[in-house]
C-alpha cells in the first residue's frame, strides 16, 4: 500500500507543479480561464474540463504522460471531491479527495483484484 500512496503523491506533486494554470499558452481549445477547455503542457499533461480563474475547477479529466488518469472533481487546481485515479500500473483508487489527497471513503484496487476499502486520511489508508 505504501508504494501506491507514493504513486498518488507523485501524481499530486506533478499536478501541483503545473503552477501556471492561469496561463493560456497551453490552452488548445475552449476557455481555459473561466469555462470549459483543453490545456496541455510541454511535459505531456493533458486536462480537459472546467476552469475557474485559470485553474482546474469543477469536473475534469487529467491525463499524465505515463498514461495514468484522474477523472473527477477539482478545486483550485487540486483533486477535491469525488474522483477516480487509474494508474498505468493498473491500480485504481475510487473515492473522495480533499486538497489533492485521498481523504474520506474510498477503495484502492490492486492489479490482482485485492482491495482496501474504507477510510483514507491525508492520502493514507486508515481503516476498513
Amino acid at each position: 500500500m505504501k508504494r501506491n500512496i507514493i504513486l498518488i503523491s507523485v501524481l499530486v506533486l506533478t499536478l501541483n507543479t503545473l503552477g501556471g494554470c492561469g496561463k493560456d499558452d497551453g490552452c488548445i481549445q475552449g476557455d481555459c480561464k473561466n469555462g470549459k477547455g483543453t490545456r496541455t503542457t510541454s511535459d505531456g499533461l493533458r486536462y480537459v474540463g472546467e476552469f475557474k480563474d485559470g485553474e482546474f475547477s469543477g469536473q475534469g479529466i487529467l491525463t499524465f504522460p505515463d498514461g495514468s488518469k484522474y477523472v473527477g472533481k477539482f478545486k483550485k487546481g487540486k483533486f477535491h471531491g469525488q474522483g477516480t485515479v487509474i494508474f498505468s500500473s493498473r491500480e485504481k483508487y475510487v473515492g473522495e479527495f480533499r486538497d489533492g489527497k485521498s481523504h474520506g471513503q474510498g477503495t484502492f484496487t490492486f492489479p490482482d483484484g485485492k482491495k482496501y476499502v474504507g477510510e483514507f486520511r491525508k492520502g493514507e489508508y486508515v481503516s476498513k
